[in-house]
C-alpha cells in the first residue's frame, strides 16, 4: 500500500465530505486557528490505516495551503491496542483537522475492524498449521486497503483479481465441459507463465480424484479448493491429496466451525466475512 495507490480514494472521499466547504467550521473559526487532536480507540482491536488517515491531513492541509500540520503515530498498523489508546496526535489549523476528520476516521475504522475481525480468526486457528486467507469480496475500488487490513491482522491474502491466479471455477468448469478440459486449457494457455498459480474449485471427493488425476499426467495445479465440504469430507480429501498440491477450503466457514476445518489437515481456508462483514472498529478524534 504506497500514498499513490490510495490517493484517488483519498480525494474522490473528500469530494465527497467537502465539495464546495465545511460550512460549519468556516462560520466558526478564522482560518489561522491553531488546533490538537488525538486518534482515540474505543474499543479493543487491531489498529490499521494510520497511514491513509495521515495522507489524508496532509491532502487537506495541502488544499488549503496550511504548512502548520504535524502528525505523530503512537502505534503501528497491525498492533493490538486496548480502548483508550492513542493511535496518534495531529496539530494543524482547526478548518484542516475538521475537514479531514470524518475522512481519516473512516479510512481508519473499516481498515482496523478488517484487520480486528481477521486477528479473532487467526487466533482460532492457533496450534494448527492452516492459515486464514481474504477472498475477493471487497468493497469496490477498497481490494488493496481491504486485503492490506487482513495482513496486519494476520491472515494471507489469496489473488488479487482475475489477472494473477487462474482460480476454475464451477461456471468455469460448466462452460468448458469437464474439469479436466478447464485444467488442460489453462495449463496451454500459461505455459509461458508458470509463476501463474492454477487453482481447481472441486465440489466433492470424485473431483478431487479428477484433479489427481490431472496431476498424474503431467497437468498443473498449484492448489486444489475443497468447496462447500464438510469437515468430514476435507480430511478425506486432504489424505487423498497427502501432500501433493496445496489445499484450500471455502464455503460455508464461521467462527464457530472453523477449527474443525483446519484440524481436518487443510492448508488454507478463505473467509469472505473477513472482508464482507467486519464491523467497523470504533475510533474517534477529539480535539485537545
Amino acid at each position: 500500500m504506497t500514498r499513490d495507490s490510495v490517493l484517488p480514494l483519498i480525494l474522490s472521499a473528500l469530494q465527497e465530505d467537502i465539495s464546495f466547504g465545511d460550512i460549519t467550521a468556516e462560520a466558526i473559526f478564522p482560518s489561522d486557528t491553531q488546533a490538537r487532536a488525538e486518534f482515540l480507540v474505543k474499543h479493543d482491536g487491531v489498529v490499521c490505516g494510520l497511514d491513509c488517515a495521515k495522507w489524508v491531513c496532509e491532502e487537506v492541509a495541502a488544499q488549503s495551503n496550511d504548512t502548520t500540520l504535524r502528525w505523530s503515530a503512537l502505534a503501528s498498523d497491525g498492533d493490538t491496542v486496548p480502548n483508550g489508546t492513542v493511535v496518534a496526535r495531529v496539530e494543524a489549523t482547526a478548518l484542516t483537522l475538521l475537514k479531514a476528520e470524518r475522512t481519516a476516521l473512516n479510512f481508519m475504522q473499516r481498515m482496523s475492524g478488517v484487520a480486528t475481525l481477521t486477528r479473532i480468526y487467526v487466533r482460532a486457528l492457533e496450534g494448527t498449521h492452516t492459515r486464514v486467507a481474504d477472498t475477493r469480496k471487497t468493497i469496490p475500488g477498497w481490494r488493496l486497503l481491504d486485503k492490506y487490513a487482513v495482513k496486519m491482522g494476520g491472515g494471507m491474502n489469496h489473488r488479487i483479481g482475475l489477472f494473477d491466479m487462474a482460480l476454475i471455477k464451477d461456471n468455469h468448469r460448466d462452460a468448458a465441459g469437464s474439469l479436466t478440459a478447464a485444467i488442460r486449457r489453462c495449463n496451454e494457455a500459461l505455459q509461458s507463465s508458470p509463476q501463474t498459480p492454477i487453482e481447481a474449485e472441486t465440489r466433492n471427493v470424485d473431483d478431487v480424484r479428477e484433479v489427481l488425476s490431472c496431476l498424474d499426467n503431467d497437468l498443473r495445479v498449484e492448489r486444489i479448493m475443497f468447496d462447500n465440504f464438510t469437515p468430514d469430507d476435507v480430511r478425506t480429501a486432504a489424505a487423498l491429496v497427502a501432500g501433493r498440491t496445496a489445499t484450500e477450503a471455502s464455503g460455508g466457514i464461521t467462527l464457530e466451525n472453523i477449527r474443525l476445518f483446519a484440524e481436518a489437515g487443510v492448508d488454507i481456508i478463505s473467509v469472505g466475512a473477513l472482508t464482507h462483514s467486519a464491523p467497523a472498529l470504533d475510533i474517534s478524534m477529539k480535539f485537545r
